[in-house]
């Protein structure tokens, strides 16, 4: 009996497993070779180079600008996004009057608007904002000068300042309303009663947050920073977009656009593969940290 059921389990993952090995595994093994090797993708030879990429990544200054705008990223955008979205969640799901357990009026339509940004394509999120940036005739500076605001007007996507913050916004904004959703989710799985009995205790909004769905939401929260996370390094879609050229004095270039601008525009697929390699241990130490960081013993209610 035990001999058929190993039997089947094989054969169910057999599948699967090769999928994985013939589409995630072996591109990663064939990304580390390259990454020994002076290959400039034009040509069928691969000079074998060693660890040289690695030792020019060291000393790469353009590669340390880039990491430090991943860096601004994985810090920002993570936490906005998340108290934004634990902030609307909670509003659309225990937000109502106090002593009720219900959200705002017509919080199922509040959703839906919020969902709405998630879903739009990245090239097309990229040309919308890039008319609201526009410094002549976006959307943004006109409301400025419309409430006399005019003295903080910006040339948004022009100002090395300004320019990777810009960036960043847009992030959370076409982010945010998938982790509403996902949050909300989260929320209605935790029993009112304790909701009830926290407000017949007289506990504001603010200490029911951060004493019963802050807590029971750990895990979520968890999940929701390190999707983020990756995001924040890798952001490259929207950036080729709206900054091609990495923004102004490269203000808004992140690695894998420095990786794209390596292979395409200066034939160095080699070294390329080296930022990608580099870029691939980070996301995995930042999921192993964040894990393990937050590892605790699971709440049960």
């Amino acid at each position: 009996m035990r001999h058929g059921r190993l039997r089947i389990i094989t054969l169910f993952l057999a599948a699967p497993l090769t999928l994985y090995g013939v589409l995630v595994a072996s591109p990663l093994i064939q990304a580390f070779y390259i990454s020994l090797t002076s290959w400039t993708g034009y040509t069928s030879a691969k000079p074998f180079a060693g660890l040289a990429n690695y030792r020019r990544l060291l000393h790469d200054p353009a590669f340390w600008q880039a990491l430090e705008h991943n860096a601004l990223l994985l810090v920002a955008v993570p936490a906005i996004t998340i108290v934004l979205g634990l902030l609307f969640a909670s509003l659309l799901n225990v937000g109502a009057r106090a002593g009720s357990v219900e959200g705002v009026r017509f919080s199922s339509l509040y959703q839906k608007s919020f969902f709405l940004p998630h879903i739009l394509p990245v090239v097309i999120t990229a040309v919308l904002w890039q008319f609201l940036y526009n410094p002549e005739l976006g959307l943004i500076n006109s409301l400025l000068d419309a409430a006399g605001l005019g003295s903080l007007k910006q040339t948004w996507l022009g100002d090395p300042q300004v320019a990777l913050w810009s960036m960043a916004a847009i992030l959370v904004w076409a982010g945010v309303g998938f982790y509403v959703i996902l949050f909300s989710a989260a929320m209605q799985s935790i029993p009112k009663d304790l909701y009830e009995a926290a407000d017949l205790d007289g506990a504001n909004r603010l200490r029911t947050m951060l004493s019963i769905t802050l807590p029971l939401l750990r895990e979520t929260v968890q999940v929701a920073y390190v999707y983020l996370g990756i995001g924040a390094l890798d952001a490259f879609t929207l950036f080729q977009v709206l900054q091609p050229d990495g923004g102004p004095n490269n203000s808004t270039n992140v690695v894998a656009q420095y990786l794209y601008q390596s292979a395409f525009d200066n034939g160095q697929f080699g070294y390329a593969s080296a930022i990608g390699v580099v870029l691939c241990l980070l996301t995995l130490v930042l999921t192993a940290v964040t894990f393990g960081v937050s590892r605790r013993e699971r709440i049960e209610f």
